[in-house]
């Protein structure tokens, strides 16, 4: 890395079985040397290295959870003490639906680390109160309900490979609201208050991929009102998430079902991103085709 390049630190932590051993072996695999369940209290000294040493460093990935038990506390105060050196330092939230989780711990057999006399949910409660600071000051959230062991070793590559540049990556995604929210989206819309395609005999077989779908609610009142508005009020906030360090966004739009109307709106916003300054664009349809 250059001289005037910053050491990259990146601080991995969420909910117990929500998959940090993939991700650190994933890390691992693209380069990263990765330390395994450190107790905060060692951010500073590391932080110190860092900044000491005149040799060349690999980027470093340190895990940190619950199973640090009382150390653990102290994560906050020291993340704070490690952001004020001269580092390039993220923080990876890792988490998972209840269901989810539960059905990890069942499938291992083995208890949730604090559920002690309790069930397991009673563990990933008191689990979720500790970590609520912790994922607010996450950089990057990834929730891997959904994600089997190789789909989560791609979405590190995609997020953390060597090869990755300081812009700022930018996932637009449809969805559908009676899917529930998307938990790691940065900002959420909702394009509900148009008229439904789906209402519409010749157009419901079709979705907001298919030019017909995305003239019909480009076309309708208010679309394009909106379209301009949210880009003027996003635009901003990616510059300042630049200026932060950001990374990683995620920018979600929703309709009911997640295969109409916000298909055809995450499009036509992904374009016009593209135009930005610093900003690579992904787009993603989390819902379709799941009817």
């Amino acid at each position: 890395m250059g001289e005037d390049r910053k050491h990259e630190l990146l601080i991995v932590s969420g909910m117990s079985g929500a998959g940090r051993s993939t991700v650190g072996n994933a890390l691992e695999d693209l380069g990263w040397y990765v330390v395994d369940n450190l107790p905060p209290q060692m951010l500073a000294p590391i932080a110190d290295l860092f900044r000491l040493t005149t040799t060349k460093l690999p980027r470093l990935a340190v895990v940190i959870d619950v199973r640090g038990g009382e150390f653990f506390g102290e994560l906050e105060a020291n993340l704070e003490l490690a952001k004020s050196q001269n580092l390039n330092l993220r923080l990876l939230y890792l988490e998972a639906t209840d269901s989810a989780l539960v059905k990890r711990f069942e499938n291992v057999r083995r208890p949730h680390p604090l559920q002690g006399n309790g069930t397991i949910l009673d563990g990933i409660a008191e689990e979720r109160q500790k970590l609520l600071s912790v994922r607010e000051s996450a950089d990057v959230i990834f929730d891997t309900s959904e994600l089997n062991i190789h789909q989560l070793s791609n979405k590190v590559s995609d997020h953390f490979s060597i090869e990755q540049t300081s812009r700022l990556h930018v996932t637009v995604m449809s969805f559908g609201f009676k899917y529930g929210l998307p938990s790691d989206a940065d900002q959420v819309a909702d394009a509900r208050f148009l008229p439904n395609p789906f209402w519409v005999e010749e157009l419901r077989p079709f979705t907001g991929e298919d030019q017909q779908v995305s003239d019909y609610v480009m076309s309708r009142d208010g679309a394009q009102e909106f379209l301009d508005g949210y880009l003027a009020t996003l635009k901003p906030v990616l510059r300042g998430y630049v200026n932060e360090n950001k990374r990683y966004a995620t920018i979600a739009v929703g309709c009911t079902g997640g295969k109409h109307r916000s298909v055809a709106m995450v499009k036509r916003i992904a374009m016009e991103l593209e135009k930005v300054d610093g900003v690579s664009v992904s787009l993603k349809h989390r819902d379709l085709g799941r009817e």
